[in-house]
C-alpha cells in the first residue's frame, strides 16, 4: 500500500515538472515585441502665440445730432467717402409743448416790458428836447428801451430754436454734417427714426460712423498662459479669413494690463498696427482675423516629435527610450535637455545623438495579443 502511494506521488511530481518545463519553453519561444524607432532630424521650429480677433479702423467718429427730433432725410449710404462738413442727414424738430408755451410766455412778457420802455423813452425824449430833464435821465430811458428790444429779439430766437431747431433760415442745428473725413462705415438710422441729442444724461443717438479705412488695426485676445511671453514691438503676421493667401505685417503696440474672464478663462486684449499699403483688395472693418506672434524661432536644429518624450513621475524630467539591443528588443532610458518647441516638435539640446534610435510607442495589434496568449 505504501509503495503504491509512493509511486503515485512520484508520478504527480513528474507531471508537474513536465508542465513547468513546457511553460518555460513556451514563454521562451514567444517572439520579441518589436517597436518602431525614430532618429533625430533637422527641423525649423517656430514657437508662436496665436491671438484670435478682428480687423477694425484705428479711428472711428460717431456723428451725433445737436438737437432731438425725427430723421427727415438721409443723403448718404454706407461706403460713401465724405469730407468734413458734408451733409449726411437732416432732422425735423418735434418741439416740446411745455417748452414752447414757456417761450411764448417769455415773448409776451418781454413785449410788455418793451412797450413800457418805449413809452418812457418817448416821454423822456420829448422832455429832453425841451430841456426839462438832464441828458443822464434821457440816456437811462434810452438804455432800458434798447435792452427791452434786445430781450425781445432773444426771446423770439429761443422760440424759433424750440419750434424749428434753428433761429435762422439755414437750419444749422437740423443739418447733420460730417465732423471728420473718411468712409461712412455705418448709418444705423433711417427716415422717420427718432433721435436724441447728446446731454449730461444720454450719449445721444448715433446718426453715422465715419472711419479712416487706410489706418487699420488688429484687435484680439490672448490667453493668460501666453500673455507673459509677449513684449511690445513684436512682429505679427495677420491672417484675414475673408482674404485668402494674404498675410498682413503688423507690430504689437498694446497689451491689456487687466484680463477679462470669458468661459472660465482669463483673456487679455492685444492690438497691433496693420500695414495695408501694398494690399490691392479692400480690407473691411470687422473682418475676423488671427495674429501669429513669433516668440522664438530656430532653423535646422536637431529635434524629435514631442510624442516620443516621457516624463519621470518623481523628478518630472523628460527622457526617451533608446534601443541598446536590437535582437532582444531592449531599450534604455536616456534623460534629455529640451529647447524650443512648437507643440508638435521639440529641440533636443543634449542627452542623445543623431545615431540613437528612439522608441516609438506602438499600439499592439489584437492578433499579436491572441498569438501571445
Amino acid at each position: 500500500m505504501k509503495k503504491t502511494l509512493i509511486y503515485v506521488g512520484l508520478a504527480v511530481l513528474a507531471m508537474a515538472v513536465i508542465i513547468a518545463v513546457v511553460k518555460v519553453n513556451k514563454s521562451n519561444s514567444k517572439p520579441v515585441k518589436k517597436y518602431k524607432t525614430e532618429q533625430l532630424k533637422k527641423m525649423n521650429i517656430v514657437n508662436k502665440v496665436v491671438a484670435t480677433g478682428k480687423v477694425i479702423p484705428l479711428e472711428e467718429v460717431e456723428i451725433k445730432p445737436q438737437i432731438s427730433g425725427i430723421i427727415d432725410k438721409v443723403y448718404l449710404e454706407e461706403g460713401a467717402i465724405v469730407k468734413t462738413g458734408d451733409l449726411i442727414a437732416t432732422v425735423k424738430v418735434v418741439p416740446n409743448e411745455q417748452s414752447l408755451q414757456s417761450a411764448r410766455g417769455r415773448i409776451n412778457s418781454v413785449q410788455i416790458q418793451l412797450s413800457n420802455a418805449k413809452t418812457q423813452y418817448d416821454r423822456n425824449k420829448a422832455l429832453f428836447d425841451k430841456g426839462v430833464i438832464s441828458s443822464q435821465q434821457f440816456e437811462a430811458s434810452q438804455l432800458s428801451y434798447n435792452q427791452a428790444k434786445n430781450d425781445l429779439r432773444n426771446a423770439n430766437n429761443d422760440y424759433q430754436i424750440i419750434k424749428r431747431g434753428s433761429a435762422g433760415s439755414g437750419g444749422a442745428n437740423t443739418n447733420i454734417r460730417a465732423t471728420a473725413s473718411g468712409m461712412v462705415v455705418e448709418i444705423p438710422v433711417k427716415k422717420g427714426y427718432q433721435v436724441i441729442q447728446a446731454n449730461n444724461f444720454n450719449a445721444g443717438t448715433t446718426i453715422a460712423t465715419i472711419a479712416d479705412m487706410k489706418k487699420m488695426i488688429f484687435e484680439g485676445k490672448v490667453d493668460e498662459a501666453e500673455v507673459g511671453k509677449l513684449k511690445m514691438g513684436m512682429d505679427l503676421d495677420i491672417t484675414v479669413g475673408a482674404i485668402e493667401e494674404e498675410k498682413f505685417p503688423a507690430k504689437l503696440n498694446f497689451i491689456a494690463p487687466k484680463g477679462v474672464e470669458e468661459s472660465g478663462a482669463i483673456q487679455f486684449k492685444v492690438k497691433g498696427d496693420i500695414r495695408i499699403d501694398s494690399v490691392k483688395q479692400m480690407v473691411r472693418a470687422g473682418y475676423s482675423a488671427n495674429a501669429s506672434i513669433i516668440i522664438e524661432k530656430k532653423d535646422s536644429i536637431l529635434s524629435i516629435r514631442e510624442a516620443l518624450l516621457q516624463y519621470d513621475k518623481e523628478s518630472k524630467k523628460p527622457y526617451v527610450e533608446i534601443l541598446v539591443n536590437k535582437e532582444e528588443g531592449k531599450f534604455e532610458n536616456k534623460d534629455v535637455e529640451l529647447g524650443v518647441s512648437d507643440g508638435i516638435n521639440v529641440e533636443i539640446i543634449s542627452g542623445i545623438t543623431k545615431d540613437d534610435e528612439i522608441k516609438v510607442w506602438n499600439k499592439e495589434n489584437k492578433k499579436d495579443k491572441k498569438k501571445d496568449d
